[in-house]
């Protein structure tokens, strides 16, 4: 069996809509295991709380296109918690943009698909990402250089909540409303949760929403699993645009979301899924597929 024919097992003859955001979600979750099985990788806790608004971000929020990935109109995505590359790698593939098939080959040496995600070669990354702090800062430059040609793209970020423990976050926030970057949305994937503890036990960061709307931002709070929220949110988002406000969703999230045993547990932002613990979340998986 090959490594598409096992993930795509679960959908037996049917065919698999990948413009749906709950079978993309789903498929996401499934790949990220199987890449972190299989190459004894880790973040599994952040590519599965990450999953839906990644899902609805490519099922027709992002204008891309597979068979062009450097269209000059194409909206720009920067992961910025590049530790959870699987699952923007697992959404590329799915959309076209390489074949699934490659997703076997995550970081594996000399594979393209580097653990931290990497736009060297591979179609559709714009940003290569994993020093925590940096995505936001090239988003803010990347939005100003398209208001400054008068390009229709948007920018999107996607940040971790402990990211934010970052000065350099914050200076590319005020840069951003200092310069009206109206065409720039950041997503911050808020499960509440960092490397080693939770956020409120390292460096507290609530009232969260009160400290970015102090910046100048507008800020949008979702529940960041409920596709129908996300992409309502993200619709208001684009609405914003003229506003000279740049926007932030604050996406609510649980790590690990799906397999009951990885949520909310530490452990699995760096342990991985092998011998039972793989066995047992492969079935919970299964048993959730859209």
């Amino acid at each position: 069996m090959t490594y598409t024919e096992k993930t795509h097992a679960a959908f037996g003859d049917h065919p698999i809509d990948t413009a749906d955001p709950r079978v993309l979600a789903w498929l996401i979750r499934r790949h990220g295991l199987e890449m972190t099985h299989i190459s004894r990788g880790s973040h599994i806790g952040a590519i599965f709380s990450v999953a839906e608004v990644t899902a609805v971000l490519y099922s027709g929020v992002l204008r891309v296109n597979p068979a062009d990935p450097a269209w000059p109109e194409r909206d720009r995505l920067i992961l910025s918690k590049g530790h959870a590359g699987a699952a923007v790698y697992a959404a590329l593939a799915e959309r076209g943009f390489f074949p699934v098939e490659e997703l076997s080959s995550h970081y594996a040496n000399g594979s393209r698909l580097s653990g931290h995600v990497s736009h060297k070669g591979v179609p559709g990354v714009e940003f290569s990402t994993g020093s925590l702090g940096h995505g936001l800062p090239v988003a803010a430059g990347m939005a100003l250089g398209g208001m400054k040609d008068k390009a229709d793209w948007r920018v999107y970020c996607v940040l971790g909540d402990g990211e934010c423990d970052e000065g350099s976050v914050w200076e590319a926030a005020l840069q951003a409303h200092q310069y009206q970057l109206d065409n720039l949305i950041a997503i911050v994937d808020h499960n509440r949760m960092q490397s080693l503890d939770f956020c409120e036990n390292t460096l507290a960061l609530e009232p969260f929403g009160d400290k970015w709307r102090a910046f100048g931002w507008h800020v949008i709070d979702v529940d960041g699993h409920d596709v129908d929220a996300l992409q309502t949110a993200f619709a208001q988002a684009k609405a914003n645009r003229g506003t000279g406000k740049p926007t932030v969703i604050l996406a609510h999230t649980t790590k690990g979301k799906g397999v009951s045993f990885m949520e909310n547990d530490i452990l699995w932002h760096y342990r991985t899924p092998q011998g039972d613990e793989y066995e047992a979340a492969l079935v919970e998986l299964e048993a959730q597929r859209p």
